[in-house]
């Protein structure tokens, strides 16, 4: 009977869950349930696409200020700041044991200087080692005030006349001027020779039988750069970098100015901006320029009597790696190098050709340009006004103490900065290929290529062995004979490796 029951409530409850299962599956939505949720989903989507239409609207809308575009960085980046190794290579200039050191003569040499301040520097420097040959005083000399700067000063106002007669004492004797007695002495007039040998001023001494006093015209490039004795080539870095030294008034100036440059930030490029009326119309390069400007230099070059070549072709001139770079330029390379917009430019320079219109270029894209005048005080200057040689002597110091020196030219100073840069350490001076730019500018000028990552390889693996390191200097170009070749010497005091220069003799032959 229990078990009857059982079965029975059993099966009364398999049938009680079978009809629920059947309910529950047989249960749908309602249509205003399905109709709803599609309504709503829908509303959603469409109120998701409209923000987003009009937030990008937005964004276009807004005017998007010019961005310099930034070259990722590479490994050669990391060191754009540091000097390259100069494997232990140091300054030597003492003497030899078998220097002969100053001897008493009563000849005397007279020199007037010609050029600015660094053609007058390595003209000076170049006359003291000839007196040493010629056995003759020195007469301080005239500096130039006929070229194109007129600048009124004298020696004393630029160099330290003291200290360069004193550093020099064991080397040979200088005075200040000729003696009283030799004033209306008849002297010889001569125009040394460029580039000449020692074997040259040994026979020039002949000319001591007739006179007492040897008047020379010209200073610059009075002696080769390459194959003179040891001690000579050691003198003449003793007088540049030793004796040579800026007068107290421009040394303190230019060591303050570069402590405040310092203050600013730290590091920072001296940059020899050679965009200037006298070397653009010297160099006859009108690229960049209006038709008012180019016909402007045009005429200072034909009305410039010392000038000798007065029809150029400027677009020959360009091509051939022969004219400055533009502000413009040299805003893409620094670009192109890695360093960032912010980085602090000292503009060592004079007045740049055509102003801000030019300089907009660069400041474009490095708006931290600084000048003498955003660091010293108008009273500070007030003493070098009207004086370009001075103006350029600090330069030169804020240039030779920078970080990092570009110069935009190879003329006078670029090579008279790197040389001491070079003798002081091999500090960094990075000299663009302004033959090889050419190509890359002109294709950035028609859209072939543009700024950014492409850029930088080509600027930087073009560069990549144009930053100072040591190394032997260069000789004459191949193909060039007589005395021309002499001409293509790179100078002595744009490189003065090997001889004031020393390393160890196995360092030495591997270079």
């Amino acid at each position: 009977m229990q078990t009857r029951v059982y079965e029975y409530r059993r099966r009364r409850n398999n049938r009680s869950n079978r009809i629920e299962m059947a309910r529950f599956h047989t249960r749908k939505p309602s249509l205003s349930i399905v109709t709803f949720y599609t309504i709503f989903i829908f509303a959603f989507s469409i109120s998701i696409f409209i923000l987003y239409v009009r937030t990008f609207n937005a964004d276009q809308d807004q005017p998007q200020p010019y961005q310099v575009p930034k070259p990722p960085r590479y490994e050669y980046n990391d060191q754009l700041w540091d000097s390259p190794y100069s494997r232990g290579f140091h300054p030597c200039v003492n003497p030899t044991a078998k220097y002969k050191g100053v001897q008493q003569f009563d000849r005397y040499l007279s020199v007037r200087s010609n050029g600015g301040l660094n053609q007058m520097r390595t003209g000076i420097a170049d006359m003291v080692a000839v007196a040493h040959i010629m056995n003759a005083t020195l007469v301080i000399p005239q500096l130039d005030r006929r070229s194109f700067w007129q600048d009124s000063s004298v020696f004393s106002d630029i160099f330290d006349e003291f200290h360069f007669i004193e550093s020099l004492k064991g080397d040979i004797r200088i005075v200040q001027e000729l003696p009283k007695t030799l004033e209306a002495a008849p002297r010889a007039r001569k125009h040394f020779t460029s580039w000449a040998s020692v074997g040259y001023y040994e026979e020039m001494t002949r000319l001591w039988n007739d006179y007492q006093v040897i008047h020379v015209a010209k200073s610059d490039s009075r002696l080769a750069n390459n194959d003179l004795p040891l001690d000579i080539q050691r003198l003449r870095c003793r007088a540049m970098y030793h004796a040579l030294q800026f007068s107290p008034p421009i040394e303190n100036l230019g060591k303050r100015l570069v402590d405040r440059l310092r203050s600013r930030g730290g590091r920072y490029i001296a940059l020899h901006l050679r965009y200037e009326k006298d070397m653009l119309s010297f160099t006859g390069c009108a690229y960049g320029l209006t038709d008012a400007e180019s016909e402007e230099l045009r005429i200072l070059r034909e009305t410039t009597k010392y000038w000798k070549v007065k029809k150029i072709n400027s677009t020959e001139q360009r091509i051939g790696g022969f004219c400055p770079l533009t502000p413009k330029e040299v805003g893409i390379f620094l670009l192109a190098l890695g360093f960032p917009p912010s980085t602090p430019i000292y503009i060592a320079a004079g007045e740049i050709y055509g102003g801000n219109t030019h300089l907009s270029e660069l400041s474009s894209r490095f708006p931290n340009l600084i000048f003498k005048e955003s660091l010293a005080t108008a009273e500070e200057l007030k003493a070098f006004s009207n004086h370009a040689s001075q103006n350029a002597a600090l330069d030169y110091i804020i240039s030779v103490e920078s970080d990092v020196f570009v110069p935009s030219y190879s003329g006078n100073m670029a090579r008279a900065v790197e040389g001491h840069r070079r003798f002081l350490g091999h500090r960094k001076t990075i000299t663009p290929d302004r033959k090889g730019l050419v190509g890359i500018f002109d294709k950035l000028e028609t859209g072939e290529l543009v700024e950014g990552v492409a850029l930088s390889h080509m600027v930087q693996r073009m560069h990549k062995n144009r930053q100072g390191a040591p190394r032997k200097r260069q000789g004459s170009l191949p193909g060039v004979k007589g005395r021309a070749r002499f001409r293509t010497e790179e100078s002595f005091y744009e490189n003065p490796y090997p001889e004031c220069i020393c390393g160890s003799r196995n360092k030495r032959e591997r270079m």
